[in-house]
């Protein structure tokens, strides 16, 4: 099968390109740069900007299945005036710009990349996400994703190209940056975290599970026009993972039971009450669709792939 990633060099992009190219797809790797250690036998187009309006003829002739990684994710330091309209340029209208050349290319299938986020920001005890539930996106990443969601579903309805949209739940593995790569940190240097008091439950996805599963949705009939959650199976409440990685990291988690509401007001007065709602907060999804429509289940434990992280990061940290 003759499949274009997007997004090649990012985090879940290059992972996607490994791990198809092994499985012995005929690989198309569009990237916004030249790559700094590509796969034999791996055709890569640096196509740029994707917002920008990329050419993407070079890339599409004979492709059976698009798989857009390629986005614009959660921006710390946002700089646009209107984030909302800058997150649609990327994420809804070169995706569906994508989509349409795809279509018209002849690809069958077009797999998307998208969000929990368009489901919402928390979940309350014993009622997790499910692929079905009403959207409920809160802030312009997840508001995009959904705009692209819908046009991508109506896309497939005017033409033979289906869809498949998995939304994943945070993606930690080897190689992982933001925030989770700031906990390993945080352990490694024996700091103080006042974390022990939360009693929350959170849904996390390994690397490797996400990449199987869209694997799994590349020819699967029944993949088509569906939308899939996806994590480990596993959920785990903050004190836990922070438990729980501090082993596989050869560290003690030094956690301190401060009352969640003297943090959550705390961070409130000092801007900072969206981190604490991540730290603290709950967000659990149901992936019992995967199973019954699929067969599909998490092929790597959620211990597994934390040691994977930890070793990958001893290596590599400076």
């Amino acid at each position: 099968m003759r499949v274009l990633v997007t997004g090649a060099s990012g985090f879940v992009g290059a992972a996607l390109v490994t791990m198809l190219k092994r499985q012995g797809h005929d690989l198309v790797a569009a990237t916004r740069g030249p790559v700094s250690v590509p796969v034999d036998g791996v055709e890569y187009h640096a196509v740029g900007d994707i917002g920008n309006a990329p050419d993407w003829q070079a890339v599409l002739p004979n492709i059976d299945v698009v798989v857009h990684a390629a986005a614009r994710v959660h921006v710390m330091d946002e700089r646009s005036q209107d984030p909302l309209q800058a997150f649609r340029r990327v994420n809804v209208v070169a995706t569906l710009d994508l989509a349409r050349r795809a279509a018209e290319s002849g690809a069958r299938r077009f797999i998307f990349i998208s969000s929990v986020k368009v489901n919402g920001e928390f979940t309350l005890p014993d009622r997790p996400f499910r692929p079905d539930d009403e959207p409920a996106p809160l802030d312009p990443y997840g508001i995009s994703k959904l705009e692209a969601e819908q046009g991508l579903l109506a896309l497939s309805r005017q033409c033979a190209m289906d869809v498949v949209i998995i939304r994943p739940v945070l993606v930690y593995g080897p190689g992982v940056k933001a925030n989770f790569r700031s906990m390993m940190n945080w352990l490694c240097r024996g700091i103080p975290l006042p974390l022990g008091a939360v009693a929350n439950r959170r849904s996390l996805v390994a690397l490797d599970n996400l990449t199987d599963l869209v694997a799994t949705c590349l020819a699967h009939p029944a993949a088509a026009d569906q939308i899939f959650l996806v994590s480990d199976g596993e959920d785990v409440s903050t004190p836990e993972l922070l438990q729980r990685m501090a082993g596989v990291l050869g560290r003690r988690a030094r956690l301190v039971a401060i009352p969640v509401g003297w943090m959550t007001a705390f961070a409130r007065v000092l801007g900072r009450g969206a981190i604490v709602q991540r730290l603290c907060g709950s967000l659990q999804v149901d992936i019992t669709k995967n199973e019954t429509l699929l067969g599909w289940r998490p092929p790597v434990l959620m211990n597994q792939a934390l040691a994977r992280t930890a070793a990958d990061y001893l290596e590599h940290r400076s």
